[in-house]
């Protein structure tokens, strides 16, 4: 859903129903805004939940049809005005992002809670990494492959209309197979898991600004906060831009396009052997600090070349040179991923020491809400971009000017910026295997001072 989404929904409003960039991109930014509230909230709620489905399944539950459904509304928008279209657009993504919210921020949470050790947590976060791979993976060659597969009247099959209503059925089915699965699947480890204390308090106003305060006093926690940020201003532009730039600055079809997945094949494969390896031996700040520094360069210089002039669409084997590039992304982003998603459970042992209160469902709030940062602020301000450099509507590939391709491949290569201030803030987390292990002492000797009690 999350590739579907950030892939082509600004494509599909823009060039196939032919709105403006810019008008698209504010109708996406608006559910953003409304996420900023109910990420939080969901965690919150999701921490001090008691039921007999543990802390997490009910959310998770609860928000698989109603996904499935929006989404396909997403896809298949009425015949009416263009500013209708625009409210329609707003509406459904708004509450598509809230739901996903409700299933991710639980989700995410007890992938934290299922291990208590240090590299343990590695392990668990790089199997749910591969998994976004696998996901990401069956998406990319669903849409490219099969349902958008090339024909000589559309070679970007995206761009024909008549084959979003069977992608928006394929996906949203799939959504509730994969999730419903995961959801049923998990639900054996309810038992194991950390429930509420018998004297925490159930959800309300005050315990969640409490709950957020309580986070915010957390060093290490602000500082991801902050490099998550611009991170997610990064990767939200380049995943809103790089259909743009592979269809008509590389002229690539649809049957080129899915055979990327052999780079990001690579990438994961390498991440998820190597990822525990270096969390034991350089910690998990400096492995994220030196991914995201990849992460940000490596993805950027085939445009950086491409407007010096030093690749071009009509470089000989220019696909399997984008390819070799491709592992220059998504081996440093699934390092990086990981890493943030181990450490953060970390965090959530200095939250409960300080506060006696487990809080991997506010913390986890956190991911999930910047990654609709990636999804939703990115795909605006690249439709921002788009609308800047007055990228045409019902472009055709080879037909767009090359003044407006280099001001393209200028705006993905700049997009580095960002992710380079988010790995000085990386670089600052003082998430360690020694302030784990000390704060693992801690919490260890006063369970076993309550249970003398």
């Amino acid at each position: 859903m999350f590739t579907a989404t950030s892939s082509f929904t600004l494509l599909f409003y823009n060039q196939v129903r032919g709105l403006d960039a810019g008008l698209v991109g504010t109708a996406l930014a608006i559910g953003l805004f409304v996420n900023a509230f109910v990420d939080p909230i969901v965690g919150s709620w999701s921490d001090r939940t008691r039921s007999r489905w543990g802390r997490r399944h009910p959310f998770m539950f609860g928000a698989i049809l109603p996904a499935a459904a929006l989404f396909y509304a997403l896809y298949n928008p009425p015949d009416v005005s263009e500013a209708w279209q625009l409210v329609w657009l707003g509406l459904a993504n708004t509450l598509l992002l809230q739901v996903m919210t409700v299933y991710h921020t639980p989700h995410l949470a007890l992938g934290g809670e299922m291990s208590q050790d240090y590299l343990g947590r590695t392990s668990v976060m790089a199997y749910n990494t591969f998994c976004l791979w696998l996901g990401d993976t069956i998406g990319w060659l669903l849409a490219f492959r099969v349902i958008f597969a090339a024909t000589e009247q559309f070679p970007n099959g995206a761009l024909d209309p008549s084959r979003y209503p069977l992608f928006s059925i394929v996906v949203a089915a799939l959504v509730v197979l994969i999730l419903g699965y995961s959801s049923w699947s998990t639900m054996n480890r309810i038992p194991y898991l950390p429930q509420p204390r018998p004297e925490q308090k159930g959800f309300g106003p005050r315990e969640l600004l409490r709950d957020v305060s309580h986070a915010l006093t957390n060093r290490n926690y602000v500082m991801l906060l902050i490099g998550l940020f611009f991170l997610s201003m990064m990767t939200g532009i380049r995943i809103g831009l790089w259909l743009y730039t592979a269809t008509y600055f590389w002229q690539l079809d649809n049957n080129q396009i899915s055979l990327f997945v052999i780079g990001s094949f690579s990438g994961y494969l390498f991440a998820a052997l190597a990822v525990k390896r270096l969390h034991q031996r350089f910690d998990k700040r400096w492995t994220g600090a030196v991914a995201l520094v990849f992460y940000s360069i490596g993805p950027a210089l085939p445009l950086a070349l491409g407007y010096f002039g030093v690749l071009s669409a009509e470089t000989p084997g220019i696909l399997w040179i984008l390819i070799a590039f491709s592992v220059l992304q998504h081996a440093p982003y699934s390092l990086m991923t990981t890493t943030v998603t181990s450490a953060l459970a970390d965090i959530a042992d200095e939250n409960e020491l300080e506060h006696g209160l487990r809080q991997e469902g506010v913390l986890y709030a956190t991911r999930t809400f910047f990654q609709r940062v990636d999804q939703a602020l990115g795909t605006a301000l690249a439709g921002w971009v788009l609308s800047t450099i007055a990228f045409p509507t019902n472009a055709k590939p080879g037909e767009v000017s090359n003044e407006v391709l280099m001001a393209l491949a200028a705006a993905f290569a700049l997009s580095a910026i960002p992710g380079l201030i988010a790995g000085v803030f990386y670089g600052m987390l003082r998430v360690t295997r020694a302030s784990y292990e000390t704060t693992r002492s801690a919490l260890d000797e006063r369970a076993a001072a309550e249970a003398a009690k």
